[in-house]
């Protein structure tokens, strides 16, 4: 129980800086635990109860759509730059390790005088 507890206090603090699609995530988990621990397992396997969390939870996604939709495509947007600026480092560093290659073999080679 005090593990609840110790939970529940970081819960605004989380949620106040956790963008809206994250806030529904972490609302809906901790329903779903605290509903387990006081109702227990056998009525949240109950058919109606499913489906009313469902109707539930299709009438916020229906309300909040738009705001759904602009999270994704802003987390979507972030992943492609993220790839590119990775892509970028890797390619950076492949041509860091082929000069520093270059560099290693020059040296090793001795120069011949020329006839």
């Amino acid at each position: 129980m005090t593990m609840m507890h110790e939970a529940a206090k970081h819960i605004p603090q989380a949620m106040s800086s956790a963008a809206p699609v994250a806030q529904g995530a972490m609302m809906a988990a901790t329903g779903y635990a605290a509903g387990r621990g006081l109702l227990g397992g056998a009525l949240l396997r109950n058919p109606l109860v499913l489906l009313a969390a469902g109707l539930v939870a299709g009438y916020y996604l229906h309300k909040h759509q738009d705001e759904i939709v602009l999270a994704m495509s802003k987390a979507t947007g972030m992943g492609k730059d993220f790839l590119l600026q990775q892509k970028e480092n890797l390619a950076d560093l492949v041509e860091e390790a082929k000069d520093k290659e270059g560099q290693a073999a020059a040296a090793a080679k001795p120069e011949q005088p020329s006839a």
